[in-house]
């Protein structure tokens, strides 16, 4: 396993640690909903160095881009950054991941950790028709994710930058902390606000010690993957691995909205006619209306006990209090008030379809 500069700090902490994308990582260090609560409340800060980071550079930069990336990379301009994914030729994902444009010609692209070698292997693939100049800087950046409703007045007297002028999907490069260059960004992944910090990993562990005595007013808490995991499933955020994956339709799992066919991306016009015409299935939030907790694997199922589909996330919520959960089921289940079943520990448990987010902050 693979383990980020901050280990050791992290099992200094008492934090359990356990295997994620390859990488040794803290899945809680109090408890699930404690950490939880803290980010909705007020702040905690995540170790997710294990991400992995891209640059793509040059003047051929956008072309390779608009190719391998759903979403219109054209609209970027420097200091801004989108969500996308990476199309397959059989209409499914290779990964999903934010782009940030940096300056007119140079990108930095973050992705999962599972799937680096994955995406860094596909990327050399296509960019042999393009030549634009890439680079694999994974191993050598951390990513700090500083995450709630306190977040920013938290750390504002790190930096002479005005963290509250960085609207939602923005970033900034700027002295932190007393560390130059480090990047600032708003792309979070929990639904209450925050900041990500992008820094070498010889700076991380000053970074990580200045957050935490700048916080200390304001109830900060290291946070492990776990509550990450609860408060992405509130906001209805897809996981790799879980809602989207090498085979799955990004038409399906809801993501038509960073679709953008014109752009001539791989399998564009299989996808481009999936987002005009609507597929068979859905990606739909649910919530039991009855005791129990949908986990990943568990079986839908419709009145008469037929399987309809499969839960792709599930959890007892610490905001809702209420076992809520994504799953893909057919099209004529997905409308809001649709009702089905779980099954569960040979268990038939009712659910039905509610909006997403399930959470608002």
């Amino acid at each position: 396993m693979k383990k980020t500069t901050l280990n050791t700090v992290h099992h200094n902490l008492g934090a359990k640690m356990v295997s994620f994308g390859g990488f040794e990582m803290p899945v809680s260090y109090s408890s699930i909903k404690e950490e939880h609560h803290c980010v909705r409340e007020k702040v905690g800060v995540f170790d997710v160095s294990h991400m992995g980071e891209f640059f793509v550079e040059g003047p051929k930069a956008l072309a390779l881009l608009q190719r391998i990336c759903s979403n219109d990379i054209s609209k970027l301009i420097p200091g801004k950054a989108q969500y996308n994914y990476f199309p397959n030729h059989s209409g499914g994902i290779v990964d999903d991941l934010i782009v940030y444009q940096l300056t007119n010609e140079k990108y930095m692209l973050v992705v999962n950790a599972s799937n680096i070698e994955k995406d860094w292997t596909w990327i050399n693939e296509v960019n042999q028709d393009f030549g634009a100049s890439i680079s694999n800087a994974s191993d050598a950046y951390s990513l700090l994710a500083i995450q709630g409703p306190k977040a920013i007045e938290a750390v504002q007297s790190l930096t002479a930058f005005d963290l509250n002028k960085l609207a939602f999907y923005a970033h900034t490069t700027t002295t932190f902390a007393g560390i130059e260059n480090v990047i600032v960004a708003t792309t979070g992944y929990t639904g209450s606000g925050g900041l990500e910090i992008y820094c070498k990993n010889t700076e991380v562990e000053v970074i990580w010690e200045a957050v935490f005595q700048s916080g200390e007013s304001f109830g900060i808490q290291p946070i492990g993957l776990a509550a990450r995991d609860t408060l992405r499933l509130e906001m209805g955020y897809c996981l790799y691995g879980n809602e989207i994956n090498d085979t799955s339709s990004p038409i399906a799992a809801g993501l038509g909205w960073v679709t953008r066919p014109a752009t001539n991306f791989i399998n564009a016009e299989a996808i481009g006619k999936q987002k005009n015409e609507g597929v068979d299935q859905a990606l739909v939030g649910f919530e039991l209306t009855e005791r129990g907790i949908p986990r990943t694997g568990h079986e839908i199922v419709d009145e008469s006990g037929n399987i309809i589909g499969q839960v792709t996330s599930g959890t007892q919520s610490p905001s809702l209090n209420k076992a809520i959960g994504l799953g893909y089921v057919p099209k004529k289940f997905a409308p809001i008030g649709s009702v089905f079943g779980l099954q569960i520990r040979n268990k038939l448990i009712p659910a039905k379809v509610v909006p997403l987010p399930f959470y608002t902050p």
